[in-house]
């Protein structure tokens, strides 16, 4: 509750209002306004100015609603069960810093040199007091340095089995897949985990950190991730992780679950592991490089699958547009299993289009070598030396070096270059336009459900775009120097996004279908005011008016505002 305050400075009374709130079980001063001599608050008592004369905005709603969600599930409590409070430690506990990161990440990512002077321009000690000055950069290495990677595991394994606990329902699909994140470390940085390697984001001169998750087809809700070493392939990283991604998939789900993988980690020895465990399923997609055969099915053969986009294209008389697949049966990885090709044709028309832009390029590059050739220049002497440049510029359009005959002869004592297109293999690329292979062991599903089921795989890589967003979450770039601290990082990352999902699915259920951003975009404008009116002895606190759209969001929540009071609506 806001009070008169009074300082003696220089001998003269000086007043404040200011509010205060139990941190660590002591009162503190969380917020202090200044009013004036006794002369200026004289004058407001008589009305000589005006009603209101100070007041102090501060935002409120999108902090308030990450709190709200927090409450739920509480990860401050959850991690400091793992990492209890030291016997003489002061201020915020480990977990508190845990939370304080998580909150921030969830309504406007800042650094943790920045934390401290955005929490003072919040409304914080109205929604979760805390003393402000506590949250530098240096006491956050100081406590993020007492957690291990064995406590990091175990605190998320407590976390998803609260996060389970508010979704009841068994799920039966997961979804699986891998990204990296670039870092500032520098070369000579000691880091198992930042390493050079395939930058997903073409940042390959930065050493990155890569990212396996799971999470569930229903909701999207993440529950397993793991961090692992920027080198690291794909494939491996599945095999590594394999046995925790099973144990997941089997504590959350039902008795009979599937993973959905992309085509970068269906090893041999992963699809072994999988076919050991009853109940354990898989849908995954499959290179059309190893797929000949599969590819160049006669489209003829294929049906228009039902999907929510091919319905939305029929309504709109777009049938040409419509995704159509083609089903059978093959040997792979050991066993029969079905197999899926499937043509969009959006898809298809957007590849061309790249196609033809590529071989413009490569067109223009062999008629630059050809050019040289003719020259006559020492360094152009040489077919194999030339036959390895065209290759090399193939390789870096991603082009294959077929789609081109290039022959040589000497004539007048030199090297003469003549180049032709091979219509029959280009053809036969453009073939591939649009195409994609699906195999899963799933022969009890129809065409319909494992198309639908490999599609929903975006879920797992919107989520992965919500962790690259430049306002929430925003797991890049890593700017931390030790791999303690980049795990903690990522932790509390993985704790904003779930919260965010949850948030989302919240809102849904109360029929308001809003993203995340939207939502914390629209609520980080609604304010928190101190104001202090002419006539009162003391200050009051009251909220602004919220807009309809933030009134909506409220009441999905359960709250309203009434005279610029928050309140819980009667049920």
């Amino acid at each position: 509750m806001p009070h008169l305050h009074k300082k003696i400075k220089k001998g003269r009374p000086y007043y404040y209002v200011r509010e205060m709130a139990r941190i660590d079980g002591k009162p503190k001063v969380t917020n202090q306004v200044y009013l004036g001599s006794p002369e200026r608050i004289m004058s407001l008592a008589t009305g000589a100015e005006s009603a209101l004369e100070k007041i102090q905005v501060q935002e409120f709603g999108a902090l308030w609603l990450a709190n709200l969600i927090d409450q739920d599930v509480g990860i401050a409590q959850i991690v400091d069960e793992v990492v209890p409070k030291g016997k003489n430690e002061a201020g915020p506990s480990v977990g508190e810093y845990f939370l304080y990161a998580v909150f921030n990440r969830m309504v406007d990512a800042q650094s943790k040199r920045a934390l401290a002077d955005w929490y003072d321009k919040a409304a914080v000690q109205q929604v979760r007091p805390v003393d402000v000055k506590a949250l530098s950069s240096e006491k956050f290495w100081k406590k993020w340095d007492r957690v291990s990677q064995k406590q990091i595991e175990a605190i998320a394994k407590r976390f998803f089995e609260k996060v389970a606990q508010l979704e009841t329902s068994r799920f039966d699909c997961f979804l699986f897949d891998t990204t990296n994140y670039y870092t500032y470390l520098a070369g000579n940085t000691e880091s198992d985990l930042a390493q050079t390697g395939k930058s997903k984001e073409g940042r390959y001169w930065l050493r990155q950190v890569g990212l396996a998750l799971l999470v569930a087809r229903d909701t999207g809700l993440p529950f397993f991730y793991r961090e692992y070493e920027g080198n690291c392939h794909d494939s491996k990283v599945f095999q590594c992780v394999l046995e925790d991604v099973l144990d997941a998939m089997r504590k959350y789900g039902r008795q009979d679950v599937t993973v959905v993988l992309d085509k970068g980690m269906n090893s041999e020895d992963g699809m072994a592991v999988i076919d050991a465990m009853d109940g354990v399923h898989f849908v995954t997609s499959y290179s059309t490089y190893f797929a000949e055969e599969l590819v160049h099915v006669d489209r003829e053969k294929f049906i228009v699958v039902d999907t929510e986009k091919n319905r939305r294209l029929r309504e709109l008389g777009r049938e040409d547009d419509q995704l159509t697949a083609w089903r059978s049966t093959g040997e792979y990885w050991g066993q029969t299993r079905t197999v899926i090709v499937t043509y969009n044709p959006l898809t298809a028309s957007k590849q061309r289009y790249k196609f033809e832009k590529k071989m413009r390029t490569l067109q223009s590059a062999l008629y630059e070598i050809r050019s040289k050739v003719r020259s006559r220049s020492a360094q152009w002497r040489n077919e194999d030396t030339i036959k390895e440049r065209y290759r090399n510029i193939c390789r870096d359009l991603y082009l294959p070096d077929s789609l081109y005959d290039l022959s040589f002869a000497v004539k007048s004592g030199g090297l003469v270059m003549s180049f032709r297109k091979n219509y029959y293999r280009i053809e036969r690329h453009i073939d591939r336009f649009g195409k994609n292979v699906l195999i899963t062991d799933r022969m009890d599903w129809s065409t319909d459900e494992i198309v639908r089921a490999s599609l929903d795989r975006y879920m797992v890589e919107q989520s992965f775009r919500q962790t690259k967003d430049h306002d929430l979450v925003n797991m890049r770039p890593m700017r931390h120097w030790t791999d303690s601290k980049i795990r903690c990082h990522i932790l509390c990352c993985i704790v904003a996004l779930s919260y965010l999902r949850l948030l989302e699915l919240r809102l849904a259920k109360a029929g308001l279908k809003l993203s995340a951003a939207t939502t914390m975009q629209q609520m980080r404008t609604l304010h928190s005011c101190l104001c202090w009116n002419a006539g009162a002895r003391k200050a009051t606190r009251k909220l602004e008016e919220p807009s309809d759209a933030q009134a909506q969001i409220l009441k999905a929540m359960g709250y309203g505002v009434s005279s610029g009071v928050l309140q819980e609506l009667a049920t």
